[in-house]
């Protein structure tokens, strides 16, 4: 069945599955196995945001990751979206979240305050410049994309650099104003080289910009602004407000921006379904409170990192049970128990649960056991260390932090813990390297030595440290247990 014929009752024609690729970006395999399900589940684009992934060239060349994609795997990402009817939407940052471009010694001249790498200098013509370059590098890898969406969210720190503090000191000059300024002079780039594409902006720096002004600025015109709130009890009668207020200063098109996965903590590992779904389903009731056309969209977003220099949160597969259920509930208007059957056919799960994390050993869908292992491990893996380590009557009570340090124990109490710290360790070194073999299926080598060494690394240190300890106390060296 076409998307088109499937979109039958959900206000949100287009419904795009986000992937930040600036955390353990998948590797091209990977997507040609989830994107024939985002089509199955209702998704009919895809809203890129590459950040370091993307193969700048020339001078930008600096900006790549390890192992950022390739032009021909972009190629392949774009041929593969093309084939599951899924329209790509790049993202390219041009103000805030800059970490990626700023972070380089070259490019820290155009830093807004020299210390923090996350928002341009909008005074510095070079900063446009740089922006320009990246989006026609961007561009020109996806030719004929209908929309383009340049970021300028969160821009941190805007008005508290010298050049901006001595702007602001004249007359009629406001932060609201700068901001307002660089966006139109972004998208005025965007529309004079590519004037079939439309620039997306996120709306977060525009919602306290008093409605004059926004409409003097000129860049309703220019922009459509994409509203995102990811609570699980946003405001839906202030978000009609806010749709009312951007459709009076002129902006002919807005879109919603909800998320399945990577928004509610920065180290989260697990994602809580139930959380997701109640965000969605609020964003179906603004979409209901309004006239029919004012939501071009919504943007299901899958945050990977909360920015460039922060941990990894949920990892795509381990989403993917949030995203059937969000997705399926915005085309059929809720989760009813049919939509819940759909979902857990989709995904070869036999009893979907969306209250609690999901049932181990669950599914069939592509990465489905890299969700079953993250979730046994995240359940238990730290937990039963501390059990050992911190409640265990033996260890407590005789091989305490200054037995430990002392080098000191009850010969017998060597047989009490030894073989359970053993056995513990043998057990998680084992699953450990199940889920090793399954990351590397789908993930580059450093996402998944990251991922490891923030969930599985310290309790097995743990453990291989209290063995050490044992060993050493058991076969002292000479001074051991003496007084300084």
């Amino acid at each position: 069945m076409k998307n088109s014929e499937m979109s039958g009752s959900s206000p949100f024609k287009m419904r795009l599955v986000h992937l930040d690729l600036k955390g353990a970006p998948p590797k091209v395999s990977y997507l040609s196995e989830v994107f024939p399900l985002f089509h199955a589940l209702g998704a009919n684009g895809l809203l890129l945001e590459y950040e370091d992934m993307f193969p700048y060239e020339g001078h930008l060349r600096l900006l790549r990751a390890k192992h950022a994609y390739s032009p021909p795997e972009i190629k392949e990402i774009l041929h593969l979206a093309t084939l599951n009817e899924l329209e790509v939407i790049p993202l390219v940052q041009t103000f805030g979240h800059m970490e990626f471009v700023l972070k380089h010694k070259a490019l820290a001249h155009l830093r807004e305050v020299a210390l923090f790498p996350n928002t341009l200098n909008p005074h510095e013509a070079e900063s446009l410049a740089l922006v320009g370059a990246m989006i026609s590098q961007v561009m020109e890898l996806h030719p004929g994309a209908r929309w383009l969406h340049v970021g300028c969210d969160e821009v941190y720190y805007l008005g508290e650099g010298e050049a901006s503090r001595q702007w602001l000191q004249q007359e009629h000059n406001t932060k609201a104003r700068l901001c307002l300024s660089h966006i139109k002079a972004v998208a005025c780039h965007v529309l004079a080289r590519h004037p079939t594409t439309r620039p997306l902006v996120w709306d977060d720096m525009l919602r306290a910009i008093p409605e004059d002004q926004l409409s003097a600025s000129g860049v309703p015109q220019l922009v459509e602004p994409v509203l995102w709130d990811y609570g699980a009890d946003l405001d839906i009668h202030g978000k009609a407000l806010l749709m009312e207020k951007y459709r009076k200063c002129g902006f002919l098109r807005l879109w919603a921006a909800s998320a399945f996965k990577g928004a509610t903590g920065a180290s989260q590992a697990l994602t809580p379904t139930e959380h997701h779904l109640r965000n969605n389903m609020q964003w179906l009731q603004v979409a209901a409170s309004g006239p029919s056309d004012m939501l071009q969209g919504i943007v299901l977003t899958g945050w990977q990192r909360y920015d460039h220099f922060s941990v990894l949160c949920e990892l795509l597969p381990v989403g993917i049970p949030s995203l059937a259920v969000c997705l399926q509930s915005l085309l059929h208007g809720g989760f009813a128990e049919g939509v819940k059957a759909k979902v857990e056919n989709f995904l070869g799960i036999s009893n979907l649960e969306i209250t609690d994390f999901i049932s181990e050993g669950a599914g069939t869908f592509p990465g489905s056991d890299i969700l079953a292992l993250v979730t046994h491990v995240s359940l238990h893996l730290r937990s039963s260390v501390d059990t050992l380590l911190e409640r265990d009557r033996y260890v407590t009570g005789w091989f305490s932090p200054y037995h430990r340090r002392q080098k000191l124990i009850h010969p017998v109490m060597v047989q009490h813990i030894q073989p359970q710290a053993l056995s513990l360790l043998a057990r998680w070194s084992t699953w450990a390297q199940q889920l090793e073999a399954a990351l590397h299926r789908v993930f580059y080598p450093d996402a998944v030595e990251e991922w490891l060494e923030e969930n599985v690394q310290p309790s097995l240190r743990r453990l291989q440290g209290l063995l050490q300890d044992l060993r050493e106390a058991v076969s002292p060296s000479p001074h051991a247990g003496q007084d300084p």
